[in-house]
């Protein structure tokens, strides 16, 4: 029955229009044809051959069988010859008992006044019995027996209350905050199991709204510090306060860190935040549009390539696409070999070696990615791999930037890490719920990374400034 339908639509048309039909036909199959290529495209993307992250692969699918991570030469576990490492007995213990031996376990002999022969030695190492120690300062009153006023003996500056919690409960419980992301209800939990103690959701928020105070100047010196930089890294990612997405800035260097969340992701946010506006070293970011109209010398993330070479060459099979990757890892193996050797650069030649590769596989890129041909007014989607071979051709300094300054990484992998940690305080206490403690939290937690990246112990550091008196980081002198 469709059959003859179709022969009587088609019965009357004349050649030429039979002709026009099947053109028409065609063009319409080629479009649906892209179409279903772009949307099995989108299926198979994932965290290893995109942008998106792993939380994003599900539990259903199975983890890809191809990593960017180069592979260890040697086996896990432990080497062959490796000496290894075992406890070893203490030279001062902190108590000692003695085990007396008072009766023979074969005769039954008493050995009470037998002399002792010698020891044989064994350690445990433990923890001691934690409980909270309260200290309690008795002020002297007294009257002056001269012009008869009454007086009192001063307290310490952080003796405010009748009854409150020190410096180091509270550093501790801004520790288990800003490094180990636990959310409040936990925190108490924690301390009411080692301590006995039950602080107060209100005693939490009062510990944090003092440490922000504390670190408002610290957190504007480490921002001045990474503004003076010769290399700093930048990355974005969305963040929920309140409910409503806003977006959280980080800007580091590989000793500082520095956070800001905004309602926006471009140019509005970072003209508030004030970095990259009048910076003058090197920016590594990972190409998003705005970065380009700030600054001179950027530096793109060879890590965002890698993936998306590894989706052209896996769903495409584009051969130019796997060399690309291998030539980058390739170059990227060379820099660390002389920087290994404290060589201050690539030799010349070299480089110009590694650079016709380059050009080479963008030749061939653009051979196997032609150019889609506008029509009218109606514009053609470039494929995939056209996109990025033009804009590896397009920002060909950038992206071999790396080889060529020694002082510039290969990834943006740093401020990915730095954005990262605050990622997943999200997914374990769900958004923030007010502006205000969104940025108490980066104050912290912009603070404590910057420390650690300085050697710090993060438990000390934030019981300095439970203290009021926060250990100030090292940052570059202002030009």
């Amino acid at each position: 029955m469709r059959d003859q339908q179709v022969d009587q639509s088609v019965s009357g048309l004349t050649k030429s229009e039979l002709v026009g039909l099947v053109v028409e036909l065609r063009a319409q199959n080629q479009v649906l044809f892209e179409r279903v290529k772009e949307l099995e495209a989108r299926l198979n993307k994932d965290s290893h051959n995109s942008s998106k992250p792993p939380s994003s692969d599900g539990l259903a699918k199975k983890p890809a069988p191809k990593s960017l991570r180069e592979q260890g030469v040697r086996p896990s576990g432990g080497q062959i010859g490796h000496l290894g490492h075992t406890l070893r007995m203490s030279a001062a213990p902190t108590r000692r008992i003695v085990l007396d031996l008072s009766a023979c376990s074969n005769c039954g002999a008493d050995l009470r006044d037998v002399p002792v022969r010698g020891h044989e030695d064994r350690q445990v190492f433990d923890l001691p019995m934690i409980a909270l120690e309260v200290t309690q300062y008795s002020a002297e009153r007294k009257r002056c027996p001269r012009c008869g006023l009454k007086q009192r003996a001063g307290f310490d500056a952080e003796v405010t209350q009748p009854a409150q919690y020190g410096s180091r409960i509270k550093g501790l419980a801004l520790y288990l905050s800003a490094q180990q992301l636990l959310p409040w209800e936990r925190i108490k939990q924690m301390l009411g199991d080692l301590f006995g103690c039950s602080l107060s959701e209100g005693t939490l928020q009062s510990a944090l709204q003092q440490a922000g105070q504390t670190l408002d100047a610290v957190t504007n010196l480490i921002k001045n510090g990474v503004k003076q930089s010769e290399v700093v890294n930048f990355d974005e990612s969305g963040v929920r306060i309140d409910g409503k997405l806003n977006w959280l800035h980080v800007a580091c260097t590989e000793s500082l860190t520095y956070y800001e969340t905004h309602v926006k992701r471009g140019p509005a946010a970072f003209d508030a935040i004030g970095i990259l506006r009048g910076f003058s070293g090197k920016a590594v970011h990972d190409g998003y549009p705005p970065y380009w109209s700030y600054c001179e010398a950027h530096t793109l993330c060879n890590a965002h390539h890698l993936r998306e070479l590894t989706f052209v060459d896996e769903q495409y099979k584009q051969k130019w696409a796997a060399d690309m990757k291998a030539l980058l890892l390739k170059i990227k193996q060379a820099v660390d070999e002389a920087k290994a050797k404290q060589a201050p650069a690539l030799p010349l030649l070299r480089r110009y070696l590694f650079e016709l590769d380059y050009d080479e596989l963008i030749d061939q890129g653009y051979l196997a990615n032609p150019e889609a041909l506008k029509c009218g007014r109606t514009g053609i989607k470039q494929s995939k791999g056209f996109n990025l071979v033009s804009r590896l051709n397009r920002y060909k300094r950038e992206t071999l930037a790396f080889m060529n300054d020694f002082s510039v990484p290969f990834d943006n992998n740093q401020a990915e890490r730095d954005i990262r940690m605050i990622k997943i305080r999200q997914k374990i206490s769900g958004c923030f719920r007010t502006r205000e403690g969104s940025d108490i939290f980066n104050r912290i937690r912009g603070y404590v990374s910057t420390m650690r990246k300085q050697g710090h112990n993060a438990l000390a550091v934030l019981e300095s400034v439970a203290r009021g008196a926060p250990t100030m980081p090292n940052v570059p002198a202002p030009s």
